[in-house]
């Protein structure tokens, strides 16, 4: 059974249409006792870092969340808060992932980046298993993770960016994968089959 942690914000409806569509079982939750049931956790997000990380640590989510075991797959700022500090609002974020978000420079590029940009497989991950390397996905950002050891999809949008991460059981992406079509919808199929 899949776990949709429910932090008050995020795109739930959209990821649990796209369960739906692959017959998926899934719960929304956020407490930490029904959450540990799940084999499998997705953390949606739209909105800002900081927002986030107070939404999380006010339902006690927090230091719980960096050590679960089981497959966890954070989509935009579910991503980006894997992250160990974003620029956005200078917000510590959870430290699973080494690194920093900053924003896009808005003197050379229209921001926030909206639209649909292909994604460049860069590591062997299951996570992207029966998608074509420069496949489409649909991005709506503002703030990005540089290119890094944990890289495993990669997308150019004035610079080099990473569209997806992964580290040990936590993938993360940063397009919408269930807004993004069939390739979205293989990405959560591929993540749903993990384990």
């Amino acid at each position: 059974m899949i776990g949709i942690i429910d932090y008050g914000a995020g795109n739930i409806r959209s990821v649990g249409n796209a369960l739906d569509r692959l017959g998926q079982q899934y719960f929304v939750s956020n407490n930490i006792a029904e959450l540990q049931r799940a084999g499998k956790l997705i953390l949606p997000g739209v909105g800002e870092a900081r927002s986030a990380m107070e939404s999380l640590g006010q339902i006690g989510l927090l230091r719980w969340l960096t050590n679960v075991t089981v497959p966890f797959l954070g989509i935009c700022i579910g991503m980006q808060i894997l992250f160990d500090h974003s620029d956005e609002r200078d917000t510590a974020c959870l430290g699973v992932v080494p690194g920093r978000i900053s924003r896009f420079d808005d003197t050379k590029l229209k921001v926030p980046h909206i639209g649909w940009n292909r994604v460049n497989v860069t590591a062997t991950s299951p996570l992207f298993s029966k998608i074509r390397d420069n496949e489409f996905f649909y991005f709506v950002h503002s703030f990005r993770a540089s290119v890094g050891p944990n890289t495993i999809g990669m997308t150019e949008y004035g610079e080099a960016f990473s569209a997806a991460v992964q580290k040990q059981n936590f993938y993360g992406v940063q397009f919408h994968a269930e807004k993004s079509g069939d390739a979205g919808i293989q990405v959560l199929k591929n993540f749903i089959e993990l384990c």
